[in-house]
């Protein structure tokens, strides 16, 4: 079976996606096999050695954004968003479409090619759920239309930290403007919002999250109800047990003792849940308020 982890970024889909991919029957691609992308590497032993691995150190951004060339915990194989493999294998437009990928954008080529390339690597790592990540817009539509037993774990955060946490990546791009960032240019009345903040940059990336956010609400009501579970990051983060054995019953596995050796060595941290505030000027975070006043509430968050 093919699964996703999927989210806005910066979301903790990545520690959703790393927690799971600890059970012994649960395979991914990983890290090295999206850089030697031209190998089409299967991943056959991804599982064996990443279950033996520490996990992931909090806060670690990209090589390509890293502030230090060495850093502990580096040099790992692990699940990764596998989008230059993707790209190269599938098609090119997977990793950065301007809008959500829809059932509609599936193509018979791209079925084909879609499904061997998940197929191959569920029969190679003999795993009962490939887990895969995906950031951004949902293409949950898309894959669905290939896989209809597909299953969607779909993470959620307070959108005032996703922007906060945005705004100190490397890789966002909405410094720029939204004519030219990743996601394609914002709907008028979210464009007019933004003219009117003063052309705000974190009302910005609070925008993207709403738009993003209300993609993955379209998203959710197209694909089947007993397919799709929502997980509030905050609550993984107090409530870790539950919520992984939540997930886990979703997917169809038990919490086995092996998987228990694994999710012991993670550790949850509540302290980045309000750091917006300490980082951004309280004129921002009303601006960025303003422009979410509708969208927190709609995801269980008090604006």
């Amino acid at each position: 079976m093919l699964a996703v982890v999927v989210g806005t970024g910066r979301c903790g889909s990545t520690l959703v996606q790393e927690l799971l991919t600890r059970h012994p029957a649960v395979g991914f691609i990983s890290g090295v096999d999206d850089k030697l992308s031209r190998l089409n590497l299967d991943g056959r032993f991804n599982g064996r050695v990443y279950r033996r691995m520490a996990p992931r150190p909090a806060g670690m951004t990209s090589l390509r954004h890293s502030p230090g060339l060495l850093e502990r915990g580096r040099l790992r194989i692990a699940p990764s968003e596998a989008y230059r493999l993707i790209d190269r294998h599938v098609f090119a437009g997977f990793s950065k479409p301007c809008r959500d990928l829809l059932a509609d954008d599936l193509t018979p080529r791209m079925a084909t090619r879609l499904r061997a390339f998940f197929q191959r690597r569920i029969e190679r790592q003999g795993c009962e759920v490939l887990l895969q990540h995906l950031t951004g817009w949902p293409r949950t539509g898309f894959l669905h239309a290939a896989f209809d037993d597909l299953r969607v774990i779909h993470v959620i955060r307070d959108g005032r930290a996703v922007a906060n946490s945005w705004l100190q990546m490397g890789w966002w791009d909405g410094w720029r403007g939204p004519d030219n960032w990743l996601y394609g240019p914002l709907p008028a009345p979210l464009r007019q919002e933004w003219e009117d903040s003063g052309r705000s940059f974190p009302v910005l990336a609070a925008l993207g999250w709403r738009m993003l956010m209300d993609a993955y609400t379209q998203a959710r009501t197209l694909h089947p109800p007993a397919q799709w579970l929502d997980v509030r990051y905050e609550d993984l983060v107090r409530a870790p047990n539950e919520q992984t054995a939540r997930m886990l019953r979703f997917l169809g596995l038990e919490w086995t003792p092996a998987f228990e050796a694994g999710f012991a060595r993670h550790h949850f941290h509540t302290e980045r849940d309000a750091a917006y505030r300490r980082e951004l000027t309280a004129a921002q975070v009303a601006a960025m308020e303003r422009a979410l006043d509708k969208s927190l509430p709609q995801w269980g968050y008090e604006s």
